[in-house]
């Protein structure tokens, strides 16, 4: 059974739902690490909640981002981390990383890339005006959402929609389509 690290900065709605979805079965496959770079963040209740081990350190405790991702390969490797699911990480990952899980890093993202990327991108969509939005699902590569599109899922926005009102829509596609994508990857073979 493949074994994920999340990585999240903030609330952790994404991270509830793919736990939900590993408890209902509907995902097999097991939530063993939760990665986070924020002391404080939400996610951090949720995980322990779950009695999920949590690896939780600030960036700006290491001298370089190289030592700062050194740091959580070994923690992924203590947990025989096969999959690393980036759900709201709210930076880049680097080479450490990238190099020592190639091809085994997905991300979500609440705009159709390759439109929107990087922070905001409900805002990005209400300020150019475009009357369709959606979630995308892509491998992480070394730039700011450009990796490899898995999969995508198309919302309108509609004229009486707010800013919380699409937020809300975008979530809803994001808690279904993040887990069954994810199972896709992980029955797919792909083992380390």
């Amino acid at each position: 059974m493949s074994r994920l690290a999340i990585f999240a900065s903030g609330y952790g709605s994404n991270f509830q739902a793919i736990v939900n979805a590993v408890k209902n079965n509907a995902l097999p496959a097991e939530v063993v690490l939760l990665v986070c770079d924020k002391e404080g963040a939400k996610v951090i209740e949720k995980a322990n909640k779950e009695n999920i081990s949590t690896f939780v350190t600030s960036p700006k405790s290491f001298e370089s981002k190289k030592h700062y991702e050194e740091a959580i390969l070994e923690a992924l490797q203590e947990q025989q981390v096969d999959w690393l699911i980036l759900a709201g990480y709210m930076r880049l990952v680097g080479e450490t990383l990238l190099r020592a899980y190639e091809g085994k890093i997905v991300n979500i993202h609440p705009s159709l890339l390759p439109s929107f990327p990087g922070k905001d991108a409900i805002g990005q969509a209400f300020e150019a005006k475009v009357k369709i939005t959606g979630v995308t699902v892509h491998f992480v590569d070394e730039g700011m959402d450009t990796g490899p599109i898995i999969d995508q899922e198309a919302i309108r926005i509609e004229h009486h929609d707010t800013y919380e009102s699409l937020q809300v829509k975008i979530q809803s596609i994001e808690h279904s389509l993040y887990p069954n994508t994810i199972k896709k990857l992980v029955a797919g073979g792909n083992h380390s």
